[in-house]
């Protein structure tokens, strides 16, 4: 039996709750978008890969999932005087920041190369393609790890779609260089990660060096890559067999103790994506059943055995708490499960 069958239905209610006529809202109360926190250029990002990955999969409808307003925040988001994306906006629409975080770019780049190798109709592309190419120069100075690592997925797709680009090409592999590094000058045995604790969205590390090796021949990249990966899966493996994600309540330091809680989505889609990247590059089956194990923590394979997945909003609660979930279903979570669920239908459906 295939490990990816069955998968639950798209479910876009939610995230048709959370846009409105500028982009996606950050949080809710419970299943209500909460408009005190406005808007951020992550979340949009996020949204646009997701919206991207549904045109791909089941055909472009604006009315369903609005693609260009997704793009259409990123394109605001940018400022060309500073080559920089702002992350934080206020629900009137005013920007709360000058400049926004690494991370915030980085997902941005993501994004947008993704639309570039996937983009519905050419005007979407070439939007796309012009952003992200007036955006990359600006990660070179970056010191993020996260940041260099969501570019590099970013680049992985942008240079399938435009593969001669030669100066974007050695770009990625500086990038992915020194993004190996890291492991190089912190990792031992029973410590393979690149630094000394373990904190969020911490398997898009390993994924951007296994799709960078695999893209350069590179087999030490890729190998570092997967054997971080396995350990990440081991450490994140509860007796029983479920996923039990490293909390933020304090998260993992090494030769210290990992935290149990808060668990947050963005860990299960993180692993769920990385797992299938692996597989992809491996051939090898057996990531295709740890991707399955991450996504059914969103389902209740979890410490709780309680589900986050909410069938009746068709959101995702915002974490796993010692006790319970919380309620709360933002975008981030919301957009974790969504594009979990993408990603695993896309690989099943559509990809080789």
């Amino acid at each position: 039996m295939n490990p990816l069958d069955p998968l639950p239905e798209i479910d876009l209610r939610h995230l048709a709750r959370l846009t409105d006529d500028t982009g996606l809202f950050q949080h809710a109360a419970f299943g209500v978008p909460d408009l005190a926190h406005g808007y951020c250029t992550d979340d949009n990002a996020r949204a646009l890969i997701a919206a991207t990955e549904h045109a791909l999969l089941r055909g472009r409808d604006e009315k369903l999932v609005p693609l260009s307003r997704y793009l259409a925040f990123l394109a605001y988001a940018f400022d060309p005087g500073t080559g920089r994306f702002r992350n934080f906006m206020g629900f009137d629409r005013r920007w709360r920041e000058a400049t926004g975080s690494e991370d915030s770019h980085g997902r941005a780049l993501w994004a947008l190369g993704l639309a570039v190798r996937h983009a519905p109709d050419p005007g979407v592309r070439e939007l796309a393609l012009r952003l992200f190419r007036g955006a990359l120069p600006a990660v070179g100075a970056f010191t993020s790890p996260r940041a260099h690592a969501f570019a590099l997925v970013g680049l992985d797709a942008y240079l399938r779609s435009e593969p001669a680009d030669e100066g974007r090409a050695g770009l990625r592999a500086r990038l992915a260089t020194r993004l190996l590094e890291g492991w190089r000058a912190n990792a031992s045995g029973d410590w393979p990660w690149p630094e000394d604790t373990v904190t969020y969205d911490n398997a898009k590390l390993p994924h951007a060096l296994v799709a960078s090796g695999a893209a350069l021949d590179d087999k030490a990249m890729r190998e570092t890559g997967l054997a971080s990966l396995r350990w990440l899966v081991e450490v994140q493996t509860a007796p029983a067999g479920h996923f039990s994600f490293i909390g933020n309540r304090g998260w993992m330091t090494r030769g210290g103790a990992r935290a149990r809680f808060d668990q947050q989505p963005l860990e299960a889609f993180g692993l769920v994506h990385a797992c299938l990247a692996a597989a992809r590059a491996t051939g090898e089956a057996a990531w295709l059943g740890e991707a399955r194990r991450a996504f059914d923590w969103f389902l209740g394979g979890n410490d709780l055995s309680l589900p986050l997945y909410d069938e009746t909003t068709g959101g995702c609660c915002d974490g796993l708490t010692p006790d319970e979930v919380n309620r709360n279903q933002g975008a981030e979570s919301t957009l974790a499960y969504l594009l979990s669920v993408l990603e695993m239908r896309a690989h099943a459906e559509r990809r080789p």
